[in-house]
């Protein structure tokens, strides 16, 4: 009954099946702290991937464009007691993609929003560092380096911010779940603080081209969504389980053929 008022329909026959399932497949276990997620082979690649998307939320450079925001709109000609208004508004431009995320992620899916967010955020920081490089050069760079703020802000909100959240629910059983987001929260302050750190000595070592380690981080998350991720749109937790268990426990034989934990296929050498 609160399930059909939360969903608003009494059609619920196919997530009650998954949920029972998921239920019936943790049956006898206990919850697991997040010491036991790092031991456990079968929970590699799922551990793997939420280190990787929550370090990268804080480590792309989303929040540091804000300690640009002020300065780029003062050379853009935007007076001076406008400009806090204008750096709320690039908060907003945040909120109102990630409440867009969460409508479209069941329509779009959560790799290519992933995929899309972190190509676009790092093509935006290379035309964000020249526009810098060329701003007291070139009158219109200022206007270009204003777009670029909020052309990055809107490709974090729009992928990385609304997908990375959801995944850790996706992809870790109901034991593992609470473990999975202690770690992944524990990363997202840890990688906050070392962003907020170290930008300043960043900035005065690269100047215009502070950031190029952003960019970095931004190319290597897509290539791991790339090549890595599975796309869990549309599947059950056993059918996302079973993609990951193909991955944690595949390797080659000198056959060719993969070894999983309860087989081996191997061919007379």
């Amino acid at each position: 009954a609160a399930l059909q008022k939360l969903r608003g329909t009494s059609d619920l026959s196919a997530e009650l099946e998954e949920m029972l399932a998921e239920q019936a497949a943790v049956k006898g276990q206990r919850a697991k702290n997040p010491w036991e997620l790092f031991q456990n082979p079968a929970l590699r690649w799922q551990l793997v991937s939420i280190v990787v998307l929550s370090s990268a939320m804080q480590l792309c450079g989303n929040d540091s464009m804000y300690s640009y925001a002020a300065y780029v709109f003062q050379e853009a000609g935007i007076p001076q007691d406008k400009i806090p208004y204008v750096v709320i508004g690039t908060g907003s431009c945040e909120l109102i993609t990630s409440v867009t995320c969460n409508m479209i992620i069941d329509y779009a899916g959560r790799r290519p929003l992933l995929l899309g967010g972190y190509i676009f955020m790092a093509g935006w920081a290379i035309v964000f560092m020249v526009a810098l490089s060329q701003q007291t050069q070139i009158s219109w760079m200022p206007y270009l380096s204003m777009a670029c703020i909020f052309a990055y802000i809107l490709s974090f909100g729009i992928g990385p911010a609304g997908v990375t959240g959801v995944l850790p629910t996706e992809v870790f059983d109901q034991m593992s779940r609470p473990a999975a987001y202690m770690i992944c929260g524990s990363l997202l302050w840890f990688n906050l603080f070392l962003v907020g750190t170290a930008f300043p000595f960043v900035v005065k070592s690269l100047a215009h081209f502070c950031y190029i380690p952003f960019l970095v981080v931004c190319v290597c998350t897509a290539l791991y969504v790339w090549f890595f991720l599975p796309e869990t749109k549309g599947k059950s937790f056993l059918e996302i389980s079973e993609e990951f268990r193909k991955r944690n426990f595949r390797t080659k034989t000198r056959a060719g053929f993969y070894r999983g934990p309860e087989e081996i296929k191997t061919t007379t050498l």
